[in-house]
Order: structure tokens, then C-alpha cells, then sequence
């Protein structure tokens, strides 16, 4: 019996969360376990590697099975990936700069250049209510302290 792949993006993205997974699974087993009930530093790691592994095992599945839809993998959008991965350098040099909740929105906003159908006013929108997010959870919520930086 041959394995036929007939949606190419759906088992590469199996594959990748199973190489992530395992990466976690077997980096976590430096760190103690612990139990469920009093849990150690490689508990989670090892947990959470263990269902990515498993989601990418069933995902890579689906995609041989003949019902799967015919897909192949395109090129890659380089200058999406370029302005994504800018984005994130950009938050991390101005993080300790401007501070967390306007690195948020530079983040968000230029993030948001990567759509094929970029919006200024949307992704100010959007980048606005990350900012009331992150206050919320991480420094109202879970009173996390952030680098103030000049704007604090």
C-alpha cells in the first residue's frame, strides 16, 4: 500500500507540529516532572509537546486520507514573512524604549502591513484593543510589571 499525500500543507504543518512537540517532549526531561498533583518545571513543556505531537500526528493523517481535499504547498510570501518577523524585532528593540502598551501597538499595526488588504484605520482599531488587552490581563489582571520605558 503506497501513501498518497493529497493535501501537501496540511502534512507539512503535521509534521512541523510533531517536530515541535518531540523538540519540547525531549528538552522538558532536563527538568523535573513532578506529578499532576504538585507539578514539576518539565511538566508542562512535556505535556503540551505531547498533544502538539498528537495534533500533528492527526493532522498529517487527515491529510493522506482519500476524502482530504487536493492541496499543494505554494511559494512562500517572503515579504509577508519579512514584515511579520520586522514586527517582531521592532517590538523587542522598543519594548525596553517605549514600553509595553505602545510597543503593543506598533507591533499590532505593523503586523498588520503583512495582509494583502491592509486597512490603517482598522489596524489602529485592532492595535488599540490589544493594548486595552494586554493592560487588562497581564497588568491589571495578573499585575505583571513591564519595562516602563519614556512613555511608561
Amino acid at each position: 500500500m503506497r501513501l498518497t499525500v493529497r493535501n501537501q500543507p496540511d502534512f507539512w504543518a503535521g509534521a512541523l507540529f510533531i517536530g515541535v512537540g518531540l523538540a519540547f517532549g525531549l528538552g522538558a526531561r532536563h527538568y523535573p516532572m513532578g506529578q499532576a498533583s504538585r507539578m514539576g518545571a518539565g511538566y508542562f513543556p512535556a505535556l503540551l509537546g505531547l498533544c502538539l505531537a498528537l495534533l500533528g500526528l492527526a493532522l498529517a493523517v487527515q491529510a493522506c486520507r482519500p476524502a482530504a481535499p487536493r492541496a499543494s504547498v505554494r511559494r512562500p510570501d517572503w515579504r509577508v514573512a519579512g514584515i511579520v518577523l520586522g514586527a517582531v524585532c521592532l517590538f523587542a528593540a522598543l519594548l525596553p524604549v517605549l514600553g509595553v502598551l505602545p510597543s503593543v501597538f506598533i507591533l499590532v499595526f505593523v503586523g498588520s502591513m503583512a495582509g494583502h488588504d491592509f486597512d490603517w484605520r482598522v489596524a489602529a482599531l485592532v492595535g488599540l484593543g490589544m493594548m486595552a488587552f494586554v493592560w487588562l490581563v497581564f497588568i491589571q489582571g495578573l499585575g505583571l510589571v513591564f519595562p516602563a520605558g519614556v512613555l511608561g
